[in-house]
């Protein structure tokens, strides 16, 4: 406690030392990163990406990959270190010391300074192979991006249909149970048998199981997408908000050709192929023989006749020239030429098979919001007023009930699909768009 000051003193430095305590809290919040949104009861697909973004566990492994790619770099530009040598001979243990220190004794002692002097280019070679491997690197980053953003999407979506489920399961298993009360009321007046009061608690039942399936589906579904995340403790409080995307049509990239050139992934391929060519290049660079240079000083008393030399070595190929490394570089250049034909295969691939997933799932939700549910809602509510006037039996009523559940989960799964479908089109698309 601060002691010997006036009692508007004292108040002074409280305000001070609270003032003080405040800004240091503020710089460390903001030291820290990014402040993560406390309210994940209210989801959105944006704030979800935005976690995605922040803690996603197999980004940031990428992401430590590319930077081990920077450090290659680096090493790749290191010319080689000189070497220093100290070697005394002629000592003599037999022989009578001289007067003197050791530097005084006839010994011969040599210092030498021997640096290598690399030819062919090969430092040059090194340096461009590696920066290539680090343009692949941070190309198979913005794939693993793109792909990892789709599987966040779609596990954003997979609970968001989850949750829908766990609702309708639940509003079945109210009407259930209120259909049962009244059964149960008209069996005591008489207006409907024991039997039909069974199936209709047999129904109530099934569907309580049916709600409790779909709580456990909503639970992993919140665990998937808490895991993508990276917030695995809070995934109780994950509730999707966003709606579902409306259907549009599809748009195709102009040029097919430049839009698979600025994909990352066969980016990245090319790259390797250029990096490829380039180790090609270095492994015949080996062949150039290198030089290495040497000045040296050489002290032998006693009569103090100091010397300076110079010399160089240069390596003999008489048993063996580079044939296996060179081999080996041209094999792998084949391997990254073929790696960059399947890539753009593939690419070609993904996207008739994205487009297409993306119209058959359009079709679908179309056809289950403009015919099938509303057509099931028109026959059960038929139903259900035939029942309440005695013109139609329970076992009609509930076969009429389970084909609407039945389409109301169909129809939640359409409306899914489509997003999870929509979502992996315009991620794939987006990369033309990002990089024209």
């Amino acid at each position: 406690m601060i002691t010997g000051l006036r009692p508007s003193q004292k108040s002074t430095d409280r305000l001070r030392l609270t003032l003080v305590a405040t800004l240091f809290s503020v710089m460390q919040a903001q030291a820290s990163g990014p402040v993560e949104p406390t309210n994940l009861r209210e989801m959105s697909l944006t704030n979800a990406l935005t976690l995605f973004d922040q803690h996603n566990h197999e980004l940031m492994e990428m992401k430590r990959a590319v930077d081990a790619a920077q450090a290659d770099v680096l090493s790749a530009r290191q010319r080689p270190n000189p070497t220093l040598s100290l070697n005394t001979t002629s000592i003599n243990p037999a022989r009578d010391r001289t007067p003197g220190g050791f530097w005084d004794q006839p010994y011969d002692t040599v210092v030498r300074l021997d640096q290598t002097i690399e030819l062919g280019g090969k430092r040059t070679l090194r340096v461009r192979a590696a920066k290539l491997m680090l343009a692949a690197g941070r190309a198979d980053l913005q794939d693993a991006l793109r792909q990892l953003r789709t599987q966040t999407q779609a596990a954003y979506f997979d609970l968001r249909l989850a949750q829908e489920k766990e609702l309708i399961n639940n509003e079945t298993v109210t009407l259930a149970e209120r259909t049962l009360d009244a059964a149960e009321l008209r069996l005591k007046a008489g207006d409907i048998s024991s039997v039909d009061v069974t199936r209709i608690r047999v129904e109530m039942l099934r569907a309580r199981n049916d709600a409790r399936q779909a709580q456990a589906d909503r639970e992993r579904s919140q665990i998937a997408l808490a895991y993508l995340l990276g917030i695995e403790n809070r995934a109780t409080e994950i509730q999707a908000v966003d709606p579902w995307p409306a259907v549009r049509p599809v748009v195709m990239p102009q040029s097919l050709d430049a839009f698979l050139a600025h994909r990352p992934d066969v980016q990245a391929a090319e790259a390797r192929q250029a990096a490829a060519q380039t180790d090609r290049a270095l492994a015949r660079s080996l062949r150039t023989r290198d030089v290495t240079v040497g000045v040296q000083y050489e002290h032998l008393p006693p009569d103090n006749s100091n010397t300076y030399g110079v010399g160089f070595s240069i390596p003999l190929f008489l048993g063996y020239s580079y044939e296996g490394e060179i081999r080996r570089a041209e094999n792998q250049l084949l391997a990254s030429e073929e790696a960059l034909d399947k890539t753009k295969a593939l690419a070609q691939t993904e996207i008739a098979r994205l487009r297409a997933d993306l119209e058959a799932a359009a079709a679908r939700q179309r056809r289950y919001e403009e015919e099938l549910l509303p057509s099931a809602r028109k026959a059960t509510d038929a139903a259900e007023f035939a029942y309440r006037h005695g013109a139609l039996g329970v076992i009609y009523l509930i076969d009429a009930r389970r084909t609407l559940h039945a389409v109301q989960l169909d129809a939640a799964t359409a409306r899914a699909d489509y997003a999870k479908a929509l979502a992996g089109w315009n991620n794939a698309v987006t990369v033309f768009a990002r990089n024209p």
